[in-house]
């Protein structure tokens, strides 16, 4: 990868809707060698996609918590049958299969307190194959580079 591919990937991470000719400009390419560039990242796979990115207060998300969960058998069943009920759950909107003392890092997102905690009892806690929850609340974000 260049330096001008690079440029590229950077300026569409910070703004995936912004026109060929402003990229072109911003990287020091002519449009149509621009165009060919993005349009050859986007064939291989380097851009898998674009996405809004979304204001969660503006939604009525004003609650966020990452949880590790912790699995009470370590088997391929027990760990996609908890993946299937973390896909189901609208209020989590990251899973990560991790490794260390606990299997799954949860990104959650709700409205409040009262509703972290619905979810944390109603939904993780009758998970027969969850063994440990542990939450860490968002306080907040001084740098999320996330779309």
């Amino acid at each position: 990868m260049d330096k001008i591919t690079a440029r590229i990937l950077q300026e569409l991470s910070r703004n995936g809707r912004i026109s060929n000719i402003e990229l072109a400009d911003r990287c020091g390419l002519s449009p149509s060698a621009c165009l060919r560039r993005v349009q050859d990242l986007e064939r291989r796979g380097v851009i898998a996609g674009y996405r809004a990115v979304l204001n969660r207060s503006a939604m009525g998300v004003g609650f966020i918590a990452y949880a590790t969960v912790g699995l009470n058998s370590h088997t391929k069943t027990s760990q996609e049958a908890f993946e299937r009920a973390m896909a189901a759950a609208p209020e989590v909107v990251e899973c990560h299969n991790i490794s260390g003392a606990v299997e799954y890092l949860l990104r959650i997102e709700v409205a409040d307190l009262p509703s972290y905690k619905a979810f944390h009892t109603d939904v993780m806690g009758l998970l027969p194959q969850v063994n440990a929850i542990t939450s860490y609340v968002v306080m907040g974000s001084p740098k999320d580079a996330r779309a």
